[in-house]
């Protein structure tokens, strides 16, 4: 006995602590691996290290009272059975994840957790269950951030071959640090239009149109996307973005597609400048502000609501960076206008020097017409900022609609000279969407992909022969391009069994065909094939406009092979940065006051999960 070493001790000393059923040790390397999350310990025959591991990694997993026991005692049956009360590891792991899921997807503050109401709350729903701490959370989102980057670089991996459009904006949060929003956009093989988010970057250096280029390399190098996979960026009208997109056209060879909501930004903003416009909305604008700063008025006008048997809404501030938001303002007004007339007029509501505030009748009248003069811009707007569906082929058709919307008689002087300044900017500013000047734009390509918009009405017929030949150009390219490769490859594969020829074979091989006259019977067939490919597809009946253009390539690939892949190229370009915007949306939310502390780090982390795994339900 008296030789017994430690090592022997521990091996007669039995494991009563139930901390052990949580532990496996390995005797030879004098550790533990945690069963729970497969943690590698130093074990030296005392516990509190694994205890320490499971209170602040596993809460819940051990009770305090469990935790203490470790003496000789028979266990009693009620130990075996769980309590009310108590909570299992798997059940706090769940709970955990549950409420890491609500912070990101409702976008709530980390500290909720520390939140004295946030804890009475977790503590009647599971009493048995330890919150964790905000450290331990913030943890959590950088894990579950890194695991979400590692399954987007594996679906990005999936689909190589196709290519993939990006959109870029800037924007200030309300703690005065700028971000770059990244998104990017394909269509799977599939045929299934996806769209992810890549990176709210914080921006520390000066926007330049040169660091904002580097910016977009460095978020692809982050997610291993190749140069040659992008086929286009698309971004607002802004000088520094515009001249990032230029050099890395330069560069890359990727398009510049500009916002074409940004685009109707300026068109309308021009358009609303006559005098009498903007003098009648300024108007508006005071009648709005008038009722949301008066209780009294406010009230007032619910009442009148009821009594006229008018829709209960309430009254819209315009926002200067949104046109839109103007429409809605006017035609809530145009929707309210008695109730509002009523409530202005009643002295008890309104002193007699604001009476003022009630619009004439001619502005009335000038609001009407300009709300049905909007309507059209409204419509494609709106349109055209979705994500969830082709955009960039509808561009063209679209402003041939709103051209022919500006046509259109009114009698108000100033919504005839709206119409008339909207036809002519819509006209300068999407020259190349409406007729073919030397090349099709990218918008007028996907057009002709479409099989919606593919017999191209929008255009002369000059102009539609002109496209369909440049949709069999880039056919031939796409061929060429893959042969090419095909061939560096062989080649490679053969440059070390370079043939040997021996005279009498030179001699005869003028009776035979050679490699070249092959190879251009080869590319005669390429080209006959792709141009029937060509015929049989602008040949067909266009598909309903309410019909999905992606649904339809998705039955017809295998009939239309080559023009497939192309489609998949220029399909996947939306029409407007409005992505990117949106990314935005949800990152002032996250950067709110409240959550003004968070590092810019993990604003970006909370925006791309939020972004993200929202799409994914």
């Amino acid at each position: 006995m008296a030789g017994r070493t430690e090592d022997d001790a521990q091996k007669l000393r039995p494991k009563t602590s139930t901390v052990w059923e949580h532990f496996n040790e390995n005797k030879p390397t004098k550790q533990v691996k945690c069963k729970l999350c497969d943690a590698q310990l130093s074990y030296h025959g005392s516990t509190t290290a694994m205890h320490e591991h499971l209170k602040r990694r596993h809460p819940g997993a051990v009770t305090p009272t469990r935790a203490a026991e470790s003496s000789f005692k028979q266990r009693r049956v009620d130990e075996f059975v769980m309590t009310r009360g108590s909570c299992t590891p798997q059940m706090a792991t769940v709970l955990t994840q549950s409420i890491l899921n609500m912070i990101v997807t409702d976008m709530r503050p980390i500290a909720m957790v520390e939140d004295d109401g946030f804890k009475q709350m977790i503590q009647t729903f599971h009493p048995g269950y330890t919150l964790p701490s905000r450290t331990h959370f913030t943890k959590l989102i950088e894990e579950k951030y890194e695991t979400v980057v590692s399954d987007i670089k594996a679906t990005l991996k999936l689909i190589n071959k196709n290519k993939i459009a990006l959109t870029a904006d800037a924007w200030t949060s309300i703690s005065t640090e700028a971000y770059l929003g990244i998104t990017c956009h394909f269509i799977s093989d599939d045929w299934e239009l996806t769209s992810l988010c890549l990176t709210t970057m914080p921006l520390e250096e000066r926007h330049t149109g040169s660091n904002i280029a580097a910016w977009i390399e460095e978020a692809m190098a982050r997610f291993e996307i190749s140069e040659s996979n992008i086929v286009a960026l698309v971004h607002d009208n802004g000088s520094n973005i515009v001249l990032a997109a230029n050099i890395l056209q330069e560069k890359h060879g990727w398009m510049s597609i500009r916002c074409a909501g940004h685009t109707l930004q300026l068109v309308i903003n021009r358009a609303l400048k006559h005098p009498q416009i903007i003098k009648t909305l300024g108007a508006a604008r005071c009648l709005v502000e008038h009722f949301r700063k008066s209780e009294l008025a406010s009230s007032k006008l619910r009442a009148k609501q009821k009594q006229m048997g008018t829709p209960e809404h309430k009254l819209i501030q315009d926002v200067s960076t949104r046109w839109n938001s103007t429409f809605y303002m006017v035609t809530r007004l145009l929707e309210q206008r008695w109730p509002l007339t009523a409530t202005l007029s009643d002295p008890t509501v309104t002193q007699s020097n604001k009476q003022y505030l009630d619009l004439k009748a001619d502005q009335w009248l000038l609001l009407e017409e300009l709300a049905k003069a909007l309507e059209a811009f409204e419509c494609a707007t709106v349109y055209l900022s979705s994500e969830s569906y082709v955009t960039v082929s509808a561009l063209p058709p679209l402003v041939r609609g709103l051209l022919k919307s500006t046509h259109t008689t009114y009698d108000a002087a100033p919504v005839q000279a709206f119409q008339a300044v909207a036809s002519e900017e819509t006209t300068v500013r999407w020259t190349n969407e409406v007729t073919v000047t030397r090349e099709p734009c990218t918008q007028v390509i996907a057009a002709a992909l479409d099989p919606r918009f593919s017999k191209l009405k929008f255009l002369t017929p000059e102009d539609r022969f002109t496209v369909q030949k440049k949709v069999q150009a880039l056919a031939l390219q796409s061929i060429q391009g893959a042969e090419k490769k095909n061939a560096s490859e062989a080649d490679k594969s053969l440059a070390s069994a370079e043939r040997t020829f021996s005279a009498l074979d030179s001699l005869l091989a003028c009776d035979s065909s050679t490699d070249s006259d092959t190879e251009t019977n080869e590319q005669d067939a390429h080209n006959q094939s792709i141009t029937n490919e060509i015929l049989m597809y602008f040949g067909q009946q266009p598909l309903s406009k309410t019909e999905s253009p992606l649904s339809w390539w998705k039955s017809n690939e295998a009939k239309y092979p080559t023009l497939a892949s192309l489609a998949k190229s220029f399909l996947c370009i939306p029409a407007t940065s409005t992505p990117s915007e949106r990314l935005f949306s949800a990152a002032g939310n996250i950067a709110s006051k409240k959550r003004a502390s968070l590092t810019p780090k993990h604003v970006d982390m909370l925006t791309f999960l939020h972004c993200n795994l929202h799409k994914k339900k």
